[in-house]
């Protein structure tokens, strides 16, 4: 597989344009969505700019209704307070926002994941003596529970999709069904994994992610390759529909004014 893929010799994407592009077609309608920052961010700005003008971007910093027209590097970035419809405080946010369940849609991103949605964004390696200390928690944990349901983007490598996280940061499924059961938390927890390669989508019968689609260009074989346990491959298995002139002049138009403004 290439670093680029073709439809025609007009239109041509790279392997993190389809991702995001991918990610952001799981926002619809008026969806309130909790964004991370990074993948999540920027696949929830695309979805506002073409095919979801009224979803409602929310920001751990406390801004509702955020329409950053860049991407914003940080939850502090002021394009994010500049553009919101309220801006409240930190508690406010968690206790009446996300904890009473008012969040449709949690968007995330991680350094690893299982086949389970558990993520790790704490450490690489052993805790107390890491190979890379990451940026840790934030509000992923409570995202993970709170969230009506939660979708993860990643770039997929064997040393992101692993049988074991180092370290559990955010819980998605167990794999005791009676446990599952019993867990306390408003939404369905991870329900989609948007990668460059493919798109996984939880099943509960097995009780794992499964692989729904493939991106133009890409193999089983390469998912396969690139993932840390033998992820199941779906019988109803589809090609992901290639991004569109539309959502890559979007996703570029505000990609450039990110750079431009650092």
């Amino acid at each position: 597989m290439t670093e680029v893929a073709e439809i025609d010799t007009a239109l041509e994407w790279t392997s993190d344009e389809i991702m995001t592009v991918v990610a952001a077609r799981e926002l619809t309608g008026e969806m309130v969505c909790f964004v991370g920052i990074g993948l999540p961010s920027k696949a929830a700005i695309l979805a506002r700019a073409t095919h979801a003008p009224n979803v409602t971007l929310v920001y751990e910093s406390g801004c509702i209704g955020a329409k950053p027209d860049r991407l914003p590097p940080s939850i502090g970035d002021g394009v994010l307070s500049r553009t919101a419809d309220a801006v409240v405080s930190v508690p406010e946010i968690f206790s009446y926002w996300l904890q009473a369940g008012r969040i449709d849609v949690g968007f995330l991103g991680a350094a690893q994941v299982d086949k389970r949605g558990n993520i790790n964004t704490t450490a690489v390696g052993e805790y107390d003596r890491p190979t890379v200390r990451l940026p840790g928690a934030g509000g992923a944990p409570e995202i993970t529970t709170s969230c009506g349901t939660v979708i993860i983007t990643l770039r997929h490598s064997a040393r992101a999709f692993v049988e074991k996280l180092d370290f559990v940061t955010s819980v998605g499924h167990f794999e005791d069904e009676e446990l599952e059961r019993q867990r306390a938390r408003h939404g369905h927890g991870p329900q989609v994994i948007v990668t460059d390669l493919c798109v996984l989508r939880y099943q509960p019968s097995s009780r794992e992610f499964e692989v729904t689609s493939l991106h133009p260009g890409v193999s089983v074989e390469d998912v396969l390759a690139q993932t840390g346990w033998p992820v199941i491959i779906s019988d109803d298995l589809e090609e992901t529909a290639p991004p569109t002139k539309e959502e890559l002049a979007a996703l570029r138009r505000f990609s450039e004014s990110s750079a431009h403004s650092r």
